[in-house]
Formats: C-alpha cells, sequence, structure tokens
C-alpha cells in the first residue's frame, strides 16, 4: 500500500470518527432538553422529591387512618413580603378533604408578584398528597402593602396507608416557598398598549 493510499484511509477513518462524535454529541444536547420535562413529569406521576399531586374531585374513600399535616412557609430574600399558614397543623383522617389558609402580605415600597415552589416532607408521601385547589398554580400579584389569605384545598390519598415504607408515617410537611417573578406575563392586549404608548412618546 502507497503512503498517499494510506493518507486516504486515514482521513476517511477520521471523518467517519468525528460524524459518530458529532451524532454522539447531538444526541447528548437532546437529551438533556428532554430530562427537564420528563423529569417533571416523573416527578408528577410519581410524587418523587416530594412533589405533590393535582387532583380534580375529592376522594370517595375516607379511612380511620389519621395523619397530621404541617405547614410551612418561607420567601426569598429578593421578594418583600411576609408569607405564613393561619394554623400551623390540622389532623385529619386520610381521603378527608382539609382546607388551609396562608397570608401574604406585601411589605415593599411598591407592586411584586411572587410564585411559589413546593415540596411535601417526606418525598415519598408526595405522591399520596393530592391538591384541589393551590394559590401555587398561579402567579400572586400584591400591591404595596396589600394581604391577601391563599387558601390550599387538599387530602391526603387512602392508597397511604398500603405502602410499606410510610405505614408508620403520623406528620407530613407541607412547605411553601416564594419566589419574585422578575417579568409578569401581560395579557395581550395589555402588551399592546404599552407598545403603543412607547411609541407615542419616542
Amino acid at each position: 500500500m502507497s503512503n498517499g493510499q494510506g493518507t486516504s484511509n486515514l482521513s476517511r477513518s477520521n471523518r467517519k470518527v468525528a460524524v459518530v462524535c458529532a451524532g454522539v454529541f447531538m444526541f447528548m444536547v437532546g437529551a438533556a432538553y428532554a430530562a427537564v420535562p420528563l423529569y417533571n413529569l416523573f416527578c408528577r406521576v410519581t410524587g418523587f422529591g416530594g412533589t405533590t399531586q393535582v387532583a380534580t374531585a375529592e376522594s370517595d374513600v375516607i379511612i380511620d387512618r389519621k395523619i397530621t399535616v404541617r405547614f410551612d412557609g418561607n420567601v426569598n430574600h429578593e421578594l418583600p413580603w411576609k408569607f405564613k399558614p393561619v394554623q400551623r397543623s390540622v389532623t385529619l383522617q386520610m381521603g378527608e378533604t382539609a382546607q388551609l389558609e396562608y397570608v401574604a402580605t406585601n411589605t415593599g415600597s411598591g407592586r411584586t408578584v411572587g410564585t411559589s415552589t413546593f415540596n411535601v416532607s417526606p418525598p415519598t408521601a408526595g405522591a399520596y398528597f393530592n391538591k384541589l385547589q393551590c394559590f401555587c398554580f398561579t402567579e400572586q400579584a400584591l400591591e404595596s402593602g396589600e394581604t391577601v389569605q391563599m387558601p390550599v384545598v387538599f387530602f391526603v390519598d387512602p392508597e397511604m396507608d398500603k405502602d410499606p415504607e410510610l405505614k408508620h408515617v403520623k406528620e407530613i410537611t407541607l412547605s411553601y416557598t416564594f419566589f419574585p417573578v422578575e417579568e409578569p406575563e401581560r395579557p395581550v392586549a395589555a402588551k399592546a398598549e404599552k407598545a403603543a404608548a412607547e411609541t407615542k412618546f419616542e
């Protein structure tokens, strides 16, 4: 084999390696983007990491086993709010629907918008904690000095009683943390009015 043929074969081999590497890179990038929604879906379905469930109807089964739900409220330091539950705990039967309110006050000098994250402890109990109504589903806007009550309607799925890992659990903690929303979502009409106003004064 001549040196020319050897160089040509080496070049083709290098091109193949480059194509394979590029394909692997693109696959990894695609997998990374897909991982976020898949992870979120996994958390919602399984309750992994203390993610709670969203229910559309109350439980049609209520059992004798009782569970105490404790409530916790936190605020990111960049959001000038006070936020806490009206009551710290409630004890109810599994399957029984309960409602609790949190209270939020904007202590800042202007209108602010917040959104909350939440989790349940122990994390494995998240799969059985069902919310029928929650302020965490939408952004919350408060004017300076405004105070609002934010209800949470929920029940603990009686199926939790069948989970051997949670058989002896007597308490669940539901925790929320509010964070500031930098760019509150505006209706299309509001955006159009703002753009027209800015154009008018240019």
